[in-house]
């Protein structure tokens, strides 16, 4: 048996953390960050987000239609963001549309607009149409661990307007099964309670590989032993906990 363990300090790191305007971030991404293309060196992700938004891309040659538009912010960007917006549109517009400063999915490094290529893209609300090239991402997203952050209808969970730019890296089989059963990510971690460690597990099949999920509400310092002969992956949810997923090793990825 492999044992790990879980600290106090983690429940706020990994791909599946909670950030939104009940849940604010404790502190900026400790992640290396790595720019998502040459061309646009200051559009910046976590390490294993911008490779998977790099195989996304190359697989339906996104970057021809598609544009960078905005990836990791500081907490000081986000603020000179929100208070031009607040300047320039209204503080109306800019709660809709802007998350306040330490409470946006983009200090984590995990969080990508983008707008389709034209010669003026609009940074706080680029154009990305449900047609074409940007559909085309949107319907293969999840396969590579994006999803769709803030869907339509949605509002009143998420706290933030419809923005059908704004992708958010939870990596497969996350991703996946959020966009298969209409979650989002609120929605998502609720389930995920349904199934503490102890319990019986969360399990879906991707790729024909099978995944077992379960929520950890964990005190400081709580040891995981975790078989040898399965590949795993722990999350803080950013709340109270963290979510660990398990699979064959054999087959993992």
């Amino acid at each position: 048996m492999k044992k790990i363990t879980l600290t106090t300090d983690a429940i706020h790191q990994g791909d599946l953390i909670l950030v939104n305007p009940a849940h604010g971030l404790k502190a900026e991404t400790q992640e290396r960050l790595i720019p998502i293309l040459e061309s646009a060196p200051s559009v910046l992700l976590q390490e294993r987000a911008a490779q998977a938004l790099e195989r996304l891309m190359a697989a339906i040659n996104g970057w021809q239609g598609i544009a960078p538009v905005s990836g990791w912010r500081s907490f000081q960007e986000q603020n000179q963001i929100w208070d031009s917006t607040v300047r320039e549109s209204g503080l109306e517009f800019t709660k809709k549309y802007v998350a306040v400063p330490g409470h946006s999915e983009h200090q984590t490094g995990l969080a990508i607009d983008l707008g389709l290529r034209q010669e003026h893209i609009d940074f706080i609300c680029p154009d990305f149409p449900d047609i074409g090239i940007c559909q085309t991402f949107r319907e293969q997203a999840a396969a590579h661990g994006f999803i769709l952050r803030y869907p339509a209808g949605k509002e009143t969970v998420t706290g933030i307007a419809h923005e059908p730019w704004h992708f958010r890296y939870v990596g497969v089989p996350h991703a996946t099964f959020m966009a298969r059963a209409g979650l989002t990510l609120e929605e998502y971690l609720c389930l995920l309670r349904q199934y503490p460690y102890g319990g019986p597990p969360l399990e879906t099949w991707e790729a024909e590989k099978e995944y077992r999920i379960h929520h950890i509400k964990a005190p400081a310092g709580i040891t995981l032993e975790l078989s040898e002969t399965k590949g795993h992956s722990v999350s803080g949810d950013n709340v109270d906990g963290f979510i660990l997923t398990e699979w064959r090793k054999s087959d993992a990825q």
